[in-house]
This record gives C-alpha cells, structure tokens and sequence, in this order.
C-alpha cells in the first residue's frame, strides 16, 4: 500500500472530524473553539469583563489520564503486544547468556520484530473496529470505515513479511526495508486511529462541561503549579466517567 494511499484516508478522516490534535483549552459557549496556551490569561481577562464573570466556573482536566480510559478499554488487544516485547527480552537475555548464537539470535529477532509490527497492527485495526462499532463514534463512523478500508492492504501486507521471514525466504536487506517502510505506515494508521479517540475525548470534555456550567476547561499539562481547590475544579474524573462506555 502506498503511503500516498493511506494519507487519502487520514485527509479524509481529519475533514470529518475537524481539529485533531487535543487543545490546551475548550471553551463549551464557543462550540469546541481551542485557544493557545500564550492567550490563557487574555481570555480570562475578557471573561472578567462580561456580564457573567460574577459566575464564571473554571475547571481543569487531565487529558492524559482521561486518555487511559481508551488504552485500558482495548487491553485485551494490546496484551499480543505486551507477550511479544516479553518475548523480545527473552531472547536478549539468551543470547546475553550464551544459550543461542548469534546467528541464530538474529534470525529470531527478525522474526519477532515482524510479529511485533503485526500485533501492532493488529492492535490498531482492532481498535479502529470498536470505534466504527460503537454508537458513541456514530458521527465519525463514515470517515472510520474508509480509514479501515484503506489500512486493511497495510495488514495484509506486514502478514505476508511475517510468513516470508518466519521460513526465511527473504534477504535481511530486503526484509529491513520492508519493515521500515511498513512501520512508517502503521505509524500513520496508528496516529489517525489516535486522532479519532482524542476527538472524542474532545467532545466529552465539552459535553461535561456544559453539562456543569463551566466557561472554561483548562488542559493540564504534567502539573499545575498552583490552583484555588474553592475556584478551580478538576473534571478529570467526570471526563473519565463519561467516555468509560466509548469502546
């Protein structure tokens, strides 16, 4: 699959869902808008001054935790992968210990990095069918459906690398190659797979907070340095709750 191929579906997917990359602040009475991070203090300010700052709510919310929520809904799907990188360890300390030569140890790991890909792959692909499955990404699903249609020859491609390298009917050049310029296509699938959960993520954040009557949503990134607990709440919990049945 070429990657021009897969770049049709993710420009078809980033048109239905609009911005893809999660905002440093959502503000509900503005339909979603982001604001940088730098204009914070303006709109605050702006806030202030309108007729409503009287009552002005404003909360934070953990965006990479909220995300976990997602991650941990498909770990059944991404235990292939966690059993493939303990296998990997395994035959590091084999070789380390002089139980395998080197020879061998290579021929292994090439093997294991193919399989590796795939359960990544596979992962992936798998969570994208929970999406296009799932009512909570009914407004997405059009554009989901067209992104699994056009990843599935990525599947089948990286497949039919671990059959040829499994009997060894491949060169390590060619199979190198191979493997780099399908990772960089499971890395492209993978990041549109990534945008559709954090679009939602997104909308969840704003239905929450209008659901609560907050004029702003701040993202927190690593730590906030200081807050007025009587002032500024976390939703991050609130968040959770609401995309705890998405997949």
């Amino acid at each position: 699959m070429s990657r021009n191929t897969l770049v049709v579906a993710g420009l078809a997917l980033i048109l239905a869902i609009g911005a893809l990359v999660l905002p440093f602040v959502w503000r509900p009475d503005t339909g979603g808008a982001t604001v940088d991070l730098s204009g914070i203090q303006a709109d605050i300010e702006q806030l202030k001054q309108s007729s409503s700052s009287q009552s002005m709510k404003v909360a934070y919310m953990d965006a990479e935790a909220a995300f976990l929520v997602f991650v941990s809904a498909v770990s059944d799907l991404r235990q292939q992968i966690t059993d493939k990188n303990a296998e990997k360890s395994q035959l590091s300390v084999d070789f380390s210990q002089g139980a395998i030569s080197q020879e061998e140890a290579t021929r292994r790991g090439y093997v294991i990095e193919a399989e590796l890909l795939d359960a990544r792959m596979t992962t992936a692909a798998g969570t994208l069918d929970r999406m296009i499955a799932s009512e909570k990404f009914a407004d997405l699903r059009s554009a989901l459906v067209t992104l699994s249609d056009q990843g599935q020859p990525v599947v089948d491609a990286i497949n039919e690398l671990v059959s040829t390298i499994r009997v060894g009917a491949i060169d390590a050049n060619e199979f190198q190659l191979r493997l780099a310029a399908y990772t960089q296509a499971f890395n492209e699938f993978d990041g549109y797979v990534t945008s559709a959960a954090t679009t939602k993520l997104v909308q969840a954040t704003e239905k929450v907070a209008n659901a609560y009557g907050y004029d702003l949503v701040v993202r927190k990134k690593d730590v906030i340095m200081y807050r007025n607990p009587a002032t500024v709440d976390d939703i991050t919990d609130l968040v959770k709750a609401e995309i705890a049945d998405y997949l």
